[in-house]
């Protein structure tokens, strides 16, 4: 899979397969309405992304004593190389935990390995109710705990992983440092958290006798909440380059790591509503791509999640945010990280419906589910010429339904392959240009709404607003809805409005073949909403329900187009 960059959404992007079934449907509709009768060398790779690879050693002299806080530090930083080993160690007698909290954290570190055993954010829950946990527990045993050192392929980093380092938690509480020396590896990690922010600083130092190593701070087996359907599908790791958002998946990965290095944003992963990335400041800068094969908390089955090794100096010292996506709160650590809100290829459509739907929540409705329902009947009625427009083209259509039956049956028991057939395309031509019939007419309004709709549709999806939002029996919109189990009452009602809506407009032919495969659309919308989130599905059945109403009053008005007069199949003409 390729590197994804807005505004080119990746192949397997949930706004890509929406378009796709939407062309689809649209496609089938002008084609069974309008036109069906009744007879039957590759690119080079970006400088900026290699596969992971093992670069020269960096040969800097050691910096200053390791040992600072013991008293074989001095003699550390004076030792020649060939004397290491008469260097005291640095190590701690026994393993051991320390945690850190403050109002937005609950942080767990463990001194074996100098690692992040859990790490929780207390002002979120998961789908069970409980504080939402970041970590992976089930990727724990095969990949290791956050944190943990990783070198570039095939160095191994063991030594380091498995150290008992000697931690130490300031007087604050605030402040972990951990440092470890056996007389030849040296390695240092501090995190320092601040109240009421969810950015932490992170420094760490690696170092082999008296060569400067470059490394890594890996997180594996994926990130965010693992307790939702579609966990691992809904995290990937992300970077800026040229101020476009670079979305990598675990499926990049699938044949071997993937590295990228450069002046980065920000670098590092996210779900569909956390983000844990390093606020590069522009510097130089490396993210490491894994695909890291996991049971998810659903049914166990192997999923692939993407992991992250982050870095690549001697000396990586960087900010890290790690919390929600949530725009102002990110625009205020950085202008920039609030790219980390994909709205997809209609940003422009999208930004200005997000913050509309946020005016309303605020100064009106109060409740995100009313506010959906508000804010698509407003959107509805914006439409309103298009529909009409719709309208009429259909009407136009349905006028003139007589003369196409004739020219059909003129060419009926043809063969596509004889001359003659293709007269009756140009005769059709010449029938919809004489009444000034666009054949298209009926189908480009639902063109041109379906921007709206993909907009939306990415509004819904990246706003952490609607986590844990109740409407009514929904107690997620976010998420596809459990009230009663495995039914699911939105979806339902969704498909019923669908159908009736349909039955309710006109049809423009009374072929029943081409009306049997107009009740396909309802029956598609119904399978691919029934997975989506509550938010989405409200907001697609207040639409069905608003045109249900519109269409009601437009065949009291006589704007609807009426029925195509019955027509007598004739026999086929002899030749």
């Amino acid at each position: 899979m390729s590197d994804l960059k807005i505004p080119t959404p990746d192949k397997d992007q949930p706004e890509q397969r929406l378009m796709l079934a939407f062309g689809l449907m649209i496609a089938v509709l002008a084609v069974t309405t309008y036109f069906m009768p009744k007879q039957p060398d590759p690119a080079p790779p970006k400088p900026a992304e290699t596969k992971a690879a093992t670069p020269a050693a960096a040969s800097t002299p050691a910096p200053a004593a390791p040992g600072a806080k013991t008293p074989a530090g001095p003699a550390a930083a004076a030792a020649k190389p060939g004397e290491a080993s008469k260097v005291a160690r640095i190590e701690a007698a026994q393993e051991q935990t320390l945690a850190v909290e403050t109002d937005l954290f609950r942080v767990t570190l463990s001194n074996r390995g100098a690692v992040a055993r859990s790490w929780v954010l207390k002002k979120f829950k998961d789908s069970k109710g409980k504080d939402l946990e970041l970590i992976n527990p089930k990727a724990i045993e095969r990949y290791g705990f956050p944190l943990q050192v990783s070198f570039h392929h095939p160095q191994t980093a063991e030594v380091l992983n498995k150290a008992l380092y000697n931690g130490t938690l300031s007087a604050d509480k605030l402040s972990v440092t951990f440092e470890f020396f056996d007389g030849t590896w040296y390695g240092k990690k501090t995190l320092r958290f601040k109240p009421g922010s969810y950015v932490v600083d992170v420094a760490s130092e690696v170092r082999a006798g008296s060569t400067a190593k470059p490394h890594l701070l890996a997180w594996r087996g994926g990130f965010g909440d693992f307790t939702v359907i579609g966990a691992a599908a809904a995290q990937k790791n992300v970077y800026t380059e040229n101020g476009g958002l670079v979305i990598k998946t675990a499926d990049t990965a699938e044949k071997e790591p993937q590295s990228n290095r450069g002046r980065f944003d920000f670098a590092g992963m996210a779900d569909s509503y956390f983000a844990a990335v390093a606020l590069t400041e522009g510097r130089d800068f490396e993210l490491h791509t894994f695909q890291d094969k996991a049971p998810n908390s659903i049914d166990n089955k192997e999923d692939p999640f993407p992991g992250m090794a982050i870095g690549g100096d001697a000396k990586n010292e960087f900010r890290m945010f790690i919390g929600p996506k949530d725009t102002g709160l990110l625009s205020s650590v950085s202008p920039k990280l609030a790219g980390l809100v994909d709205l997809g290829w209609f940003k422009l459509l999208a930004s200005p419906l997000f913050w509309s739907l946020h005016w309303l929540y605020d100064h009106w409705v109060h409740n995100w589910g009313w506010s959906i329902v508000v804010f698509t009947i407003l959107i509805n009625f914006a439409l309103l010429p298009l529909k009409i427009s719709s309208l009429k083209s259909m009407k136009q259509m349905a006028n003139i339904q007589p003369e196409m039956k004739k020219i059909q049956d003129k060419y009926a028991g043809m063969s596509m392959k004889d001359p003659r057939k293709q007269n009756q395309n140009q005769e059709m031509m010449d029938l919809y240009k004489k009444h000034g019939v666009n054949p298209v007419g009926g189908c480009m309004p639902m063109f041109l709404q379906l921007p709206f709709f993909i907009a939306f549709y990415n509004v819904l999806a990246n706003a952490i607003e609607l986590r844990g939002a109740h409407w009514l029996w929904v107690t997620d919109l976010s998420r596809p809805e459990n009230w009663a189990g495995d039914l699911r009452v939105l979806p339902i009602l969704m498909l019923a409005t669908q159908f009736l809506m349909q039955k309710m407009t006109p049809s423009t032919t009374t072929d029943p073949a081409q009306k049997n495969m107009m009740l396909i659309m309802p029956l598609m919308l119904g399978f691919m909403f029934w997975g989506q989130s509550s938010g989405l599905v409200l907001y697609w059945l207040t639409s069905n329900v608003v045109g249900i109403v519109q269409q009601y009053f437009f065949n009291k008005l006589g704007h609807s187009p009426a029925a195509a007069p019955a027509v007598t199949k004739s026999a086929p003409k002899k030749k």
